[in-house]
């Protein structure tokens, strides 16, 4: 079962819910223009490697247009037969698609109540569903009741073994222009995140 807390988050966990829900976004289709249009005007703060990641992001979404943008997704993500890269776990995790963490997934969703959408076939595995529920996650909309995961046991179970090295091949792709920055945040990103529940399990055992 899931609750919906009534306690807001603070704002370190907004910031993640809003990275996640971009990077949800640009994973899920490929950016129209008004979506183009609000990354090209973010001003990170710089003094960090991720800000110094967001504006390459931001300047990334001034450089392109939605056609070439469309154009990019098409290439990296769907193809004529397949796509330069296939971003869900079981592929980066088995090498195959729809294997055991998949179905692994499918109990955590259904633990957590987290349906599929009607009409929606592509494998639960994939990416930006995934940072879809972290970003739930984040805001404080979804949390572990009895049987479900919580926040660290779904990022430890379905992203961090495989997440990294797909931002990595997605910052490399040879097709990859504006989603090579989507690349380099979503890779820095991921690696900020398991160092923060890391830190937060190490925190919990010494207690």
């Amino acid at each position: 079962m899931t609750r919906f807390a009534s306690q807001p988050r603070d704002e370190t966990d907004e910031s993640r819910a809003e990275t996640y829900e971009v990077l949800a976004l640009l994973l899920s289709a490929a950016p129209p223009a008004d979506v183009l249009r609000a990354l090209s005007d973010l001003t990170p703060d710089e003094g960090s490697v991720l800000g110094a990641a967001w504006a390459d992001l931001a300047k990334a979404a001034a450089g392109t247009t939605p056609e070439a943008a469309e154009r990019e997704f098409f290439d990296l993500f769907i193809g004529v037969g397949r796509g330069e890269l296939l971003p869900y776990a079981s592929f980066y995790m088995t090498g195959f698609l729809n294997e055991r963490p998949l179905a692994v997934l499918r109990g955590d969703l259904a633990a957590l109540g987290v349906a599929r959408r009607a009409g929606d076939h592509d494998p639960e595995d994939r990416i930006a569903l995934l940072c879809g529920v972290m970003a739930a996650f984040a805001v404080g909309s979804l949390t572990a009741g009895e049987a479900g995961p919580g926040e660290a046991l779904f990022f430890n179970r379905h992203l961090a073994p495989w997440a990294g090295m797909f931002f990595d091949d997605l910052e490399k792709a040879p097709a990859a222009k504006f989603y090579a920055a989507v690349g380099r945040v979503g890779r820095l990103f991921m690696e900020i995140e398991a160092q923060g529940f890391a830190l937060d399990a190490d925190a919990t055992e010494a207690a």
